[in-house]
C-alpha cells in the first residue's frame, strides 16, 4: 500500500520530523517496505514559457525554442537575452506554450527506477539543445508522448515543477498484509487519521464524509436496478449523469495517481480512482448510452446484480474474454453480462472521448466471494485488493456523491444528475458498541493509563467515548468494522499509545512444572508402539473429495462442505480416517511393497457431532489402521484371513495399555449413531466386528472390506482395518501393566481340534477352553490358546473343524505331556456338553 505523505498533509498536521514520522509508522502502523522521495526525481526541474520558436535550419521536424526560465537555472549557458536555447521535436511546441524544462545536469524522472539517464548540453544537427522539453512520459506522469506536456495553468516561468504539483513529496510503501482486517486503512483518508492518532492528534474527518449532502435530481435519464443477490451485495447505489465531458484530468491530479501506481486515464475514471484512493472504496462508470444501446425496446438500461448463467461469456476492459465460474457475483444488463463485480467491468459499456452520459456504480459486495473469483479468475485488481478486505457499506453513499462533486470540479462544469437508486438491505446503522473497563486495559498492556489517556488516544481516531468511573463505553466509528470485542479496544489503544512505551517484562507465572497433556501422551505412545510392530504411520489431509467419501460408501451430507475450498480435492471434512489410507493402498502395491500396515491419528468431523454448548464442531480423534499384501505374498507367507493380521495390532494395543475388551460380531446390529454409521460403512457387515469394553462401550470396529470398496479402491483381497476411538482408549486406558514373571519351568505344547457345528462361533469356543483351564489350575501357570486352522470340508457343510495350540508353563513344576492331555481331556468334555463337540 503506496502512502503519499503530501496528500496525507491535506487532511491532518505532520507534526514529527520525516526520520521520526518514519519510525512511527513502521512500530505503530504497519511495516514499511520501500521509501521513495519524489523530490529527488523531480530535482531542479523547472516550468518556463517558451518565448520564440524557429525552425531548424538542418531538419524538417525539429524546431529551435528559446524558453524563459526565469533565470532560476543554474551553471547553463544562456542567450544574451538571459533566455535558453532548447531544440525539441515534440508537434505541439509553440510560442508562448508553458512547458517543463529538465535542464543539463537533471536525470529524466521516467529513467530513475531504471538506468537514470543524465541530461547535458549537446549539439543536436549543428545547433546546441540544453537539455530538453518533457512529455508527460518522460516526467513518469502517464503513458501520453504524443507531444510535450502542456502546463494550461497561469503559472510564473520558473517556479520548480516539484513545487507546483507538490512533488517534492515522500511515497511510503507499507506491507499490506497489516492492514488485513482494516479496510479504511487502504484509503489516504484513513491512513491520514491514523498517522494523526499516532502522533497524538486529533483528525476530523472531512464534512462531505460525515455527513455528506445529497445532489440535486433533475428529471431525465433513468435507470433500473435490480439485485438478486442482496446477501452477497448489501448494498448497491447508482447515479447518472447528463452531458459530462470526457477530457484529460487536471495535472495536479495525474501527479497523485500517478505517484501511487495508478495510470491516469480520464477525467471520469481518474475521479473513480482517485475516490477509491482516498477512501478505500472502489466505484465503476458506465457509458450510458452504450447501456442503452444494448437493450433499445427498453424504456431505460438496466443493471442486474446476479450469477451468470451456465457458459454465458463476457469481455472485459483488458480485453480478455471468459466463462466466469457459476457463483461468480456479476453486474448484467437486462440482455447480457456487463462486468464482473468488484474485479473488472465489461468492454461494452467503457468511458471513451464520445461518451456524454454515464452511470457511476458505489456497491458492497462480499469480500469471500470477491476473494473467489479474483483467484478463479486470475484477475488481481486494486479494487479486489480493497473489496476482499470488507468495508463499511455505511460510505458508499458518502463517497458516490463526492465522486459527482469531483468530476464536476476537475471538469469545469456542473453536469446535472438524473437519478439516484440505492438498493439497500443494510439492516444496522452504527458499529455496536463495546464496553471495557480502564483495569482490563492496563492489566492487559502492563501500564497505568488513567481514563481521560484512553478517552483521548480513542478520540483522536473518532471513536465516541462515554466513560462512566471505570467502566469506558467505545462507539466505534461506521468504518472501524474491525473492533467488536473489549481485546479489540485494548489492541487499539496500545497502538496508539506506542508498543515502545509497554513495560517490557515477563509475565508471572508458576515455577510448577505444566501439567502434562494426556491426550498428547497417549498419541506418542501409540505411534511408538505400533512403529515398534512393523507398522508405518502415515498424514493425510483433514479435508478431502466428495469422490473419496462416496467411494468408501458415506454420504456427502454427512460432512462439514468448506466454503472456500482451495481445490475441489479439498471440499470436505473427512467422516473417517480409513478411507484416507486405503486411497494409499493401491498406490504403494504398485510401487513394490508387496505387504505392510498402515496407521493415522488425527480427528474427524461429523455434521450432527456438535458441542452442546457453542454448537461447533467436535474434533473426534480416531486411529485408524490397514494391512494389505498383494496375492503372491499371502500365497507364500499367510494362511489365515486379512481380519486376523489388523485384529493383531489392535488386541496388542489395547492389552498394551492394559484395557480390557471384547470382540463382538457385528452380525445384523443396526447403528443409529451417525458416528458409528460412517465408520461402518467401508466395512463387509459379516466379515466385521464390534470392539467394546466388558461395560458395552464401544472403542471400535475391526474388519473386512466390502466388494464395491475393494472395487472403487483397487484393493488386493488381503485387505482389512480397523478404526479406534483415541479418547476411549484414553478413558479406559490404566496404568501400563506390571512386569510379568515368567515360569522357569518348560512350557509343553500341544494341539487341540475340535469337530463343531459349523453354527458355532469361535469366540464362544475359546472362553469355553479359557474358563476351563482358569477354573482348574488358576494362577499356577500360565499359557496360550493360540487359533492355528479353522476347516470345513465341503463334504460336510453343517460342521467345521477348530485346531488350537495350547502352550501352558506351571510356576510349581515342570509338567508332564500326560498333565497336559489331562487337562485337555477335560477341556473336550466341556465343549462336548456345551456345543456338542467332538475331539479329533
Amino acid at each position: 500500500m503506496k502512502v503519499s505523505l503530501a496528500w496525507i498533509k491535506e487532511y491532518t498536521d505532520i507534526r514529527l520530523g520525516q526520520k521520526d514520522l518514519i519510525g512511527k509508522i513502521g512500530s505503530q502502523l504497519g511495516a514499511i517496505e520501500d521509501i521513495e522521495d519524489l523530490s529527488e526525481r523531480y530535482k531542479n526541474i523547472y516550468i518556463v514559457k517558451v518565448a520564440s520558436v524557429r525552425n531548424h535550419p538542418n531538419s524538417n521536424h525539429l524546431k529551435i525554442c528559446e524558453v524563459d526560465d526565469g533565470s532560476m537555472a543554474k551553471s547553463v549557458h544562456r542567450l544574451p537575452n538571459k533566455l535558453v536555447q532548447v531544440v525539441c521535436g515534440a508537434p505541439n511546441v509553440r510560442l508562448g506554450m508553458r512547458a517543463v524544462w529538465i535542464p543539463p545536469g537533471s536525470v529524466v524522472p521516467s529513467s530513475v527506477k531504471k538506468e537514470p539517464f543524465i541530461l547535458e548540453a549537446r549539439e543536436i544537427r549543428g545547433e546546441i539543445s540544453n537539455g530538453m522539453l518533457a512529455s508527460a512520459r518522460e516526467l513518469g506522469i502517464s503513458d501520453n508522448h504524443d507531444g510535450l506536456l502542456d502546463i494550461t495553468e497561469p503559472i510564473r516561468a520558473g517556479k520548480l515543477f516539484s513545487e507546483v504539483y507538490r512533488l517534492d513529496d515522500l511515497v511510503v510503501d507499507i506491507e499490506n498484509k497489516m492492514f488485513t482486517h482494516r479496510p479504511d486503512c487502504f484509503g489516504m483518508l484513513g491512513i491520514a487519521r491514523e498517522v494523526a492518532g499516532i502522533q497524538n492528534i486529533a483528525f476530523i474527518s472531512p464534512k462531505w464524509y460525515l455527513n455528506p449532502d445529497k445532489p440535486r435530481t433533475n428529471k431525465g435519464l433513468s435507470v433500473k436496478v435490480v439485485n438478486k443477490l442482496p446477501k452477497l451485495v448489501p448494498r448497491f447505489m447508482v447515479a447518472v449523469m447528463e452531458s459530462v465531458k470526457v477530457q484529460p484530468s487536471p495535472l495536479s491530479l495525474q501527479t497523485f495517481l500517478n505517484r501511487i501506481g495508478v495510470r491516469p486515464i480520464n477525467n471520469i475514471v481518474d475521479a473513480t480512482n482517485y475516490m477509491m484512493l482516498l477512501t478505500g472504496q472502489p466505484l465503476h462508470a458506465y457509458d450510458y448510452d452504450k447501456l442503452k444501446a444494448l437493450d433499445p425496446k427498453q424504456k431505460e438500461p438496466s443493471l442486474v446484480v446476479r450469477f451468470p448463467q451456465k457458459n454465458e461469456k463476457i469481455s472485459l476492459l483488458n480485453g480478455q474474454a471468459l466463462t466466469p465460474p457459476i457463483n461468480t457475483i456479476m453486474i448484467a444488463s437486462s440482455k447480457g453480462l456487463l462486468g464482473v463485480a468488484g474485479v473488472m467491468g465489461g468492454a461494452e459499456t467503457e468511458i471513451d472521448g464520445s461518451t456524454t452520459n454515464i452511470v457511476l456504480e458505489c456497491a458492497t459486495f462480499d469480500m469471500y466471494s470477491i476473494r473467489r473469483a479474483s483467484m478463479s479468475l486470475g484477475l488481481f485488481t486494486d479494487a479486489v485488493t480493497r473489496f476482499n478486505k470488507g468495508q463499511s457499506p455505511l460510505q458508499n453513499d458518502r463517497v458516490l456523491f463526492k465522486t459527482i462533486e469531483l468530476i464536476n470540479e476537475i471538469s469545469h462544469r456542473s453536469s446535472a444528475v438524473s437519478c439516484l437508486v440505492d438498493s439497500n438491505s443494510v439492516t444496522y446503522k452504527q458499529q455496536p458498541s463495546v464496553k471495557v473497563s480502564i483495569e482490563l486495559i492496563n492489566e492487559r498492556l502492563g501500564t497505568n493509563l488513567d481514563v481521560g489517556t484512553v478517552k483521548s488516544l480513542l478520540g483522536n481516531v473518532e471513536f465516541g467515548i462515554k466513560a462512566d468511573g471505570s467502566m469506558i463505553k467505545v462507539d466505534p466509528p461506521f468504518w472501524r468494522t474491525d473492533i467488536t470485542i473489549p481485546e479489540d479496544v485494548v489492541e487499539e489503544v496500545g497502538r496508539l499509545y506506542g508498543l515502545e512505551k509497554l513495560p517490557i517484562k515477563l509475565p508471572k507465572r508458576e515455577i510448577l512444572p505444566v501439567a502434562r497433556n494426556k491426550l498428547l501422551d497417549l498419541k506418542s505412545d501409540i505411534r511408538n508402539f505400533l512403529s515398534s510392530k512393523g507398522a508405518n504411520e502415515v498424514l493425510s489431509y483433514s479435508f478431502v473429495s466428495s469422490s473419496l467419501i462416496e467411494k468408501a460408501n458415506q454420504d456427502t451430507k454427512d460432512s462439514f462442505e468448506i466454503d472456500n475450498a482451495r481445490s475441489p480435492d479439498l471440499q470436505y471434512y473427512r467422516q473417517g480416517i480409513v478411507p484416507s489410507l486405503l486411497d494409499k493402498i493401491h498406490l504403494n502395491i504398485k510401487a513394490g511393497f508387496d505387504h505392510f500396515t498402515l496407521f493415522e491419528i488425527n480427528p474427524i468431523h461429523i455434521k450432527d457431532h456438535l458441542d452442546e454448548g457453542s454448537k461447533l464442531p467436535i474434533e473426534d480423534y480416531r486411529l485408524g489402521m490397514v494391512a494389505a499384501a498383494d496375492n503372491q505374498f499371502v500365497t507364500q507367507n499367510y494362511q489365515g484371513a486379512a481380519y486376523y493380521e489388523i485384529r493383531k495390532y489392535a488386541d496388542n494395543l489395547l492389552s498394551h495399555f492394559g484395557i480390557k475388551f471384547v470382540i463382538e460380531p457385528l452380525g445384523n446390529y443396526q447403528a443409529k449413531d451417525t458416528r458409528l454409521i460412517t465408520c461402518l460403512a467401508p466395512f463387509e457387515p459379516a466379515r466385521t466386528a464390534l470392539v467394546k469394553t466388558p461395560s458395552g462401550d464401544l472403542l471400535g470396529v475391526i474388519g473386512e472390506f466390502s466388494a464395491a470398496v475393494r472395487s472403487e479402491f483397487k484393493l488386493p483381497k488381503f485387505t482389512a482395518g480397523a478404526e479406534l476411538s483415541v479418547e476411549q482408549i484414553l478413558k479406559y486406558k490404566t496404568a501400563k501393566p506390571n512386569y510379568e514373571v515368567l515360569p522357569r519351568f518348560p512350557s509343553v505344547e500341544q494341539d487341540i481340534c475340535l469337530r463343531v457345528s459349523a453354527e458355532c462361533d469361535y469366540r464362544g469356543l475359546n472362553e469355553l477352553m479359557t474358563e476351563t483351564i482358569d477354573d482348574k489350575l488358576g494362577t499356577s501357570v500360565r499359557y496360550t490358546l493360540e487359533p492355528l486352522d479353522i476347516y470345513q470340508s465341503d463334504k460336510d457343510p453343517s460342521h467345521k473343524q477348530v485346531t488350537l495350540r495350547l502352550d501352558i508353563a506351571s510356576f510349581d513344576k515342570t509338567m508332564t505331556a500326560e498333565e497336559v492331555n489331562d487337562l485337555l481331556d477335560q477341556i473336550a468334555s466341556q465343549a462336548k456338553l456345551k456345543f456338542k463337540a467332538v475331539r479329533i
